[in-house]
Formats: structure tokens, C-alpha cells, sequence
């Protein structure tokens, strides 16, 4: 694989390395991570991508990872020596959307396919449901890796990557015949729960054991944080503070709140559903960390083997805000023992991964690692 890093952020910077990368004759298939700040508008971005020969993936997103750093403007580019499978599901939201019916279209084309990729826009709402229909469609035949492309300014705009442009509210799948060793990890702790959802709808969770969700929230997160919420400050004090969905003998799946509603539900990203029981989280940077390190070791365990090609990860965005300057000691941690292996990915609003045994999910806050 061919693996780089370019901090330009201008679109002739990125159409010129596209062609390099295009022109390749040992590569056959192109994965694009972009940075958000680098302001690529769809009016000159999309005849840059449709120009590409060549199949090509990805997505926007807050900042990307390369080797030991990240970066907040630039972007990546990863040239796989194979064409990958590349399929998009458009509209994601839409309720009239029968995800399996849509999935079944194009699953056939996935049979040789070791790995997929899969990016989603981060804020569309349904997310959930196209998981969940691509696991019952195709299991674990392969291992599924990847996340949520967007925007910190939480505004739903173009963010995924193809052959015919940038798009919006779509999921976007690229098979590759990689073998890869997956790794999930949050390292997040629960401070107060389990609490019943007993109303929800979508991305919102409107009551918690019967009461409006942020007045439970609120009274939680204040007597352990020592803080108070106002008007402005609710993502200072939640990005600390997740919900954690519970699961039968795995790990809590975890829910970034993004704001309060009127009614003092909380909107968060990914669904939650009705009669869920979730905690409220907390963490401390070494706990963080050490997940993060521990996601790495799991991704070699099951890979049986040191990583042959490179390093994916796929890290929260949420993760980086909490963490800060530690957030180096995180990629220290993930890269101790394989500094010679190229590692890449983005952080994201949203994670999707499993590890070849367990359930696809969609995750927050949470540490992916892909060993190929």
C-alpha cells in the first residue's frame, strides 16, 4: 500500500496528488480522508472526484491521523494495489428507505471481500438501521471498520467521498480482499445508572425513567463534576460525560449528547431506543489511553500476527476534545511497538466496527483499530 500525508489545502493540491496516485500503475483503488477546514466547496470538489479512473472512497471529517500526529487541515491519500468494491446507499434518513431491500441489491459483489470499509455521514438518522441491516445480510463473513464523516460545527453538510462527487445523507461501503485484525475500546466508567429509556425517537432521548432526560442528566453530571450547566456551556461539560448503552456480556456501547431541546430531551449522535437501559460515563485521560492501547492489542490478537501494511484508526473526535494535549500519548500508546508500520485514519463523529466476532455497531467516544 501507498500511504501519505499532504498538508496543503488547496482542491488543485488535491487534484494534482489524485492524479499521481491515479497514474500509479500498481494502484487500483484510492481512499481519500479530508479535513473539514480545508473548505472544499462541491462545486469545485466534485469534477476533481469524478475525473478520478480509478475507484475511490472516503469521507470528510474534523481532522485525520497520520503515523504519530494529527491534523486539522490536508488530507490523506491510501492507494490499494486491488480495486475495492465500492457501493452507496443514498438517503439514509428517509423513513421510506427498506435498508435490507437496498443492502440485498449489491451484496453478492461483496463475496471476496476480506474487509469493509464503511462511511456513513454522521449526522444522518438512521444509522442504526443500516447497521443493523448490513449485519443480518452479511454477518461475519468479513470485518467491518470505520465511521461518521461531518463537521464540529454539528451542521449536516457534503461529506462523503465517491466517484461521482461528494455526497450528503448516504453510507458509502468499499470492499477490499484484505485480511484485517479489528480492535474497539472506549475506556469510559460509569458514574451513576442504569437508567430506563422510556421515550426516544431516533437521536433523541426524551425521557429517562419517566422524566425528561436532561433534568436526570443534569443532576447526575452536576453532583460529579462539580460544575452547572447554562445555556452555553452544555458540550464543555457532556463531551465528559456519554451515556453508555448496556449490552448482554460486551462492553457499553457509548452515546455522545450533542445538545439539549426544548422539551429538555437530549439529541445525540446515533440512535438510542425505547426500553434501552443506559449509564452515564465518565473517564480520566489514562483510562483513555490505556483503552486505546488495549484496541490495538485486541486488533492483533485477532489478526494472529503483527500488522503487515499499515494501520487503520478510526478515533471520536469527543476523544481528542476530552483528552487534549494527551491526545499524543494516545497515538504513543496505539504505536509503541509498530512505529515502522504506517498508520492513518481520521477522527470521527461516530465509529463502526466489529472484531470478526461480536455484533457491527456504531459507536461513540470509542477506539477503532483496523490491523492489516
Amino acid at each position: 500500500m501507498k500511504i501519505e500525508y499532504f498538508p496543503s489545502t488547496e482542491i488543485e493540491a488535491l487534484e494534482k496528488q489524485l492524479s499521481v496516485f491515479a497514474s500509479d500503475s500498481e494502484i487500483q483503488g484510492i481512499q481519500l480522508l479530508a479535513c473539514d477546514a480545508n473548505n472544499y466547496s462541491p462545486a469545485k470538489l466534485d469534477p476533481v472526484l469524478r475525473s478520478v479512473d480509478k475507484a475511490i472512497f472516503g469521507g470528510i471529517f474534523p481532522a485525520v491521523i497520520f503515523n504519530k500526529r494529527k491534523y486539522d487541515t490536508g488530507f490523506v491519500l491510501a492507494g490499494f494495489k486491488t480495486a475495492p468494491v465500492i457501493n452507496v446507499l443514498e438517503n439514509l434518513s428517509s423513513p421510506d428507505i427498506k435498508m435490507d431491500e437496498e443492502i440485498m441489491k449489491f451484496a453478492k459483489l461483496y463475496a471476496e471481500s476480506k474487509t469493509l470499509f464503511i462511511f456513513v455521514d454522521g449526522f444522518s438518522e438512521r444509522i442504526n438501521a443500516f447497521i443493523e441491516s448490513l449485519f443480518t445480510i452479511f454477518g461475519l463473513q468479513q470485518n467491518y471498520l470505520g465511521g461518521g464523516a461531518g463537521s464540529l460545527s454539528l451542521q449536516q453538510k457534503p461529506c462523503l467521498l465517491t466517484n461521482q462527487g461528494v455526497k450528503q445523507d448516504c453510507a458509502v461501503l468499499a470492499g477490499i480482499p484484505l485480511e484485517s485484525g479489528i480492535g474497539v475500546k472506549h475506556g469510559w466508567e460509569s458514574i451513576s445508572g442504569p437508567y430506563k429509556v422510556t421515550l426516544a425517537e431516533k437521536t433523541v432521548i426524551k425521557e429517562l425513567d419517566f422524566k425528561p432526560a436532561f433534568d436526570i442528566y443534569r443532576e447526575a453530571v452536576e453532583k460529579h463534576s462539580g460544575k452547572s450547566f447554562t445555556p452555553d456551556n452544555f458540550f464543555d461539560i457532556a463531551k465528559g460525560y456519554p451515556f453508555g448503552i448496556n449490552k448482554i456480556d460486551a462492553e457499553k456501547v457509548v452515546r455522545d449528547p450533542l445538545s439539549v431541546g426544548k422539551d429538555h430531551s437530549l439529541i445525540c449522535v446515533g440512535e438510542v431506543e425505547a426500553g434501552s437501559f443506559v449509564d452515564i460515563l465518565s473517564g480520566r485521560n489514562e483510562t483513555l489511553i490505556d483503552a486505546a492501547a488495549q484496541a490495538m492489542q485486541t486488533a492483533l490478537l485477532n489478526k494472529n500476527g503483527a500488522p503487515e501494511h499499515c494501520i487503520f484508526f478510526a478515533d471520536c473526535i469527543s476523544r481528542v476534545l476530552f483528552l487534549e494535549n494527551d491526545f499524543n500519548a494516545e497515538l504513543e500508546a496505539v504505536l509503541s511497538n509498530y512505529s515502522e508500520v504506517p498508520l492513518y485514519g481520521a477522527l470521527t463523529i461516530g465509529e463502526i466496527a466489529n472484531n470478526g466476532k461480536e455484533y457491527l455497531e456504531f459507536y461513540n467516544k470509542t477506539s477503532v483499530i483496523g490491523c492489516f
